[in-house]
């Protein structure tokens, strides 16, 4: 399986010459969806939906799967009727992977702001879990975490205690669009000292 990080929060995994993309959204290099076969969207907000973007690689192939929450629908426009709709606990195969949908809710902005809904996608096979915009700990083990390093709603200590909750083989630094290169490798550098194997990869880098 190869792994390609992409900016903010947007994953391409490749294997057995199919592609499966999470959360490619408007901060995200729309290459991402080249050759695509199946995309996870884990909730609404612009940073990890582009439908223009969707529409565009439907336009390119119309085979594309786009699995997403029932919520979600209503934003994706005239994409709405190709739409698998998914929920917390759900089991299903995208693009060749074994995904389990966890979660349900956003993590929390702000009292006076509606929270909506948002999906972790766990991909079986490679152990790889996307967590959204979200600290929700999955049951099952986890090799691959990619975690969140600075939204409005997170703090990086909930970063740290989220990593060290899940204790995965490595984990991968997304959500960063707010940092500019000082905070960055403050996040980074903090990451680094109290999570085991943790690494920043710039967009279109693959782990080590």
């Amino acid at each position: 399986m190869r792994l390609t990080k992409f900016f903010h929060s947007c994953l391409r995994l490749e294997h057995d010459d199919a592609v499966l993309v999470i959360d490619p959204g408007t901060l995200s290099e729309r290459e991402a969806l080249d050759g695509v076969d199946a995309v996870l969207i884990t909730h609404e907000h612009f940073d990890h939906l582009d439908v223009e973007a969707l529409a565009d690689a439907l336009g390119k192939r119309p085979s594309v799967a786009i699995y997403t929450h029932p919520d979600v629908v209503p934003k994706m426009g005239d994409l709405a009727g190709v739409v698998n709709t998914v929920v917390a606990g759900d089991e299903f195969t995208a693009a060749g992977f074994r995904v389990r949908a966890y979660g349900g809710l956003h993590a929390i902005i702000h009292p006076d702001i509606p929270r909506v809904a948002n999906l972790g996608f766990y991909l079986e096979d490679a152990r790889l879990y996307h967590p959204g915009d979200s600290l929700h700990v999955p049951e099952q083990g986890v090799e691959t975490l990619l975690v969140p390093v600075a939204a409005p709603w997170l703090k990086l200590h909930e970063a740290i205690d989220f990593v060290q909750a899940i204790r995965p083989k490595r984990s991968i630094g997304i959500h960063n669009a707010q940092l500019n290169e000082r905070g960055l490798a403050s996040v980074n550098s903090w990451l680094g000292r109290e999570t085991d194997n943790y690494q920043y990869l710039a967009p279109g880098e693959s782990p080590r």
